[in-house]
């Protein structure tokens, strides 16, 4: 499937987001390459959380900007490696998006390249530092002028509450 049929797909992929659901995501290469922030963010069918915190006061209203952050009803995103197990291995520089995906989330949608696939977690802490976190980087200082740094890692085994995690794998290079 190719990118463009991807966007052509992505109210079908994501069909199970009520219209009017609260759905927040981080900054993700997956997610704008598919085109699925463009969709929550411009389509009027959702309630999407990132454009209204950008809107806000980011000293005045940071206690409200981390509520909204932290909880939506839906989070959008991505990992930088799934090992063969099913372990998701996710990492960041600031955290914002680990919260949501460890429990504050009502669900999780996970967009991930099939190339984002490794034998155990091993490889998958190789993959982050040796492969996503250079390109991480490199978008980082473009787009905010700053260094990007792996100082978060998320490790996820098992979810308890059955189909609060859902992965979607797209088989094409989507992503770091």
């Amino acid at each position: 499937m190719g990118l463009q049929e991807l966007d052509r797909s992505v109210t079908t992929r994501f069909a199970t987001l009520a219209d009017g659901s609260q759905v927040h995501h981080g900054a993700s290469e997956s997610l704008e390459a598919s085109g699925i922030a463009h969709e929550i963010e411009t389509s009027g069918r959702y309630d999407p959380v990132r454009p209204r915190i950008w809107s806000m006061d980011r000293k005045g209203q940071a206690d409200e900007i981390r509520r909204l952050t932290s909880s939506p009803e839906v989070m959008l995103g991505s990992v930088q490696a799934v090992t063969e197990n099913g372990s998701l291995l996710a990492v960041s520089a600031g955290g914002s998006q680990l919260g949501p995906y460890v429990a504050g989330a009502g669900r999780v949608i996970l967009v991930v390249g099939t190339q984002k696939i490794v034998s155990d977690i091993e490889e998958g802490l190789r993959r982050i530092d040796e492969y996503a976190f250079p390109l991480e980087d490199a978008r980082a200082q473009a787009a905010y002028g700053v260094h990007s740094g792996v100082n978060k890692i998320l490790i996820i085994n098992r979810e308890l509450t059955p189909g609060r995690i859902t992965v979607v794998f797209v088989d094409e290079v989507l992503g770091f």
